[in-house]
């Protein structure tokens, strides 16, 4: 996925940047002289955390948030000490509202405050230009949800993330379809933002690949909710299946309008319409929906991560908190061993780190993606999203076989 910035966030991010400059940001890498709290022998970190706490996804941004949050808050009962010092991490989080143009602002607000690292943000279009501003400041920053590759193919030297890539998750979800239900023409939907633009280019290749007839691209926006014109185009076309790139408060109404058409091919999505949400909005209708994850599922995280997130939270984790939790740890411990909250003395030791942590084992590429980064396709079954398939490197496996063998290999 090659989605341009819009022409208005490149503005915003060249005016945050010259700011940034002209406040002589590149000094702002010494963490460590931050305030300390009442005790001479306690530091204050401070660790940001952005995503759209507002609005139509906010029940996703506030999963990213708990699981951040979980993470500074477990850290924080251990006592944790940094260059000689017992430390205190602080959680700012921020609502970015998931709009492009808050991205720049949200970074800056964080630069400002001096954090030494940053979780987030949640979408591709507000992490893409955000990274522009951490990466003029030198604070490394990990999306445990931004895919588009663009994220990571620019060469900055800070920017993480602990998820797939939406040219990993576009082939995984397509080649399943391909696989499972043989369409003959597939109709590809998006909304019209990086992400789901991006993931939809990425299915549109696959299925070409494989030699399905692929219907023109019809566009929405997120915010999209009557997609009765579309459909009935799409209906007089007859496609075999219909893909959305976008989230789910777009993605419901659309596979709900579908049913109600009479439209019976089958539908497909992106992880931002991979959840539950999608049978509150759809009711029935979304009976049978397949969808795709950037990663396993969060209930094939690791049994502590799931217990404390239910015992903090009172609810199981709906994606991407294993991902997130893993981000704010992966800070933590890249500072612990550099012995330095100062991210320009801990960011090496982040990008050559290996951690296991509660989505499994975590490495970084050399352009910061996470490699061997696994694929998870879902179901939409009885108002639940069931895992089917767990796809990594190219192998499709079926997820009751993929958990046998991971409690195999934890039995060795």
């Amino acid at each position: 996925m090659n989605s341009e910035i819009s022409g208005v966030s490149r503005r915003i991010v060249a005016v945050v940047a010259a700011i940034a400059l002209a406040a002589g940001l590149g000094g702002c890498g010494k963490q460590e002289d931050q305030a300390k709290t009442g005790s001479s022998l306690e530091r204050v970190v401070k660790i940001g955390h952005a995503a759209p706490l507002t609005g139509e996804i906010a029940h996703l941004g506030k999963d990213n948030e708990n699981g951040a949050r979980l993470a500074i808050e477990e850290a924080n009962a251990k006592g944790l000490t940094i260059g000689g010092q017992k430390v205190v991490f602080e959680f700012l989080s921020e609502d970015d509202e998931g709009k492009e143009n808050k991205g720049p602002i949200i970074a800056q607000k964080f630069v400002d405050a001096k954090v030494a690292g940053v979780v987030g943000h949640l979408n591709s279009g507000v992490t893409i230009p955000a990274s522009v501003v951490y990466n003029e400041a030198g604070i490394p920053m990990i999306s445990g949800s931004a895919t588009n590759p663009k994220l990571t193919e620019r060469g900055l030297k800070v920017a993480f993330r602990t998820v797939g890539r939406d040219d990993q998750q576009g082939p995984a979800i397509a080649s399943y379809l391909n696989a499972q239900f043989k369409p003959r023409t597939v109709a590809v939907v998006d909304d019209a933002t990086s992400y789901g633009e991006g993931l939809a280019d990425q299915v549109e290749l696959t299925l070409k690949a494989a030699g399905v007839s692929v219907l023109p691209r019809e566009k929405g926006t997120k915010d999209t909710k009557d997609w009765k014109a579309i459909l009935t185009k799409l209906k007089g076309k007859k496609p075999d299946a219909i893909f959305y790139g976008g989230m789910d408060s777009a993605g419901g109404p659309l596979i709900k309008q579908g049913r109600e058409l009479g439209i019976k091919a089958v539908f497909a999505f992106g992880d931002g319409a991979c959840s539950e949400k999608m049978h509150e909005l759809a009711g029935a209708a979304a009976e049978g929906m397949v969808c795709s994850q950037a990663g396993i599922p969060a209930l094939a995280a690791s049994k502590g991560f799931l217990d404390a997130f239910k015992k903090r939270f009172n609810s199981d984790p709906i994606i991407y908190a294993p991902f997130t939790y893993d981000a704010a740890n992966l800070l933590i411990a890249s500072m612990q061993k550099a012995d330095s909250a100062d991210p320009a003395k801990y960011l090496p030791e982040l990008a050559k780190i290996s951690y296991e942590g509660a989505s499994g084992r975590i490495q970084f590429d050399a352009k910061g993606d996470r490699e061997d980064a696994e694929m998870t396709i879902f179901t939409m079954k009885a108002g639940k999203v069931v895992p089917v398939a767990i796809i990594k490197g190219g192998n499709s496996v079926k997820f009751e076989d993929y958990v046998k063998a991971a409690e195999s290999g934890m039995k060795k």
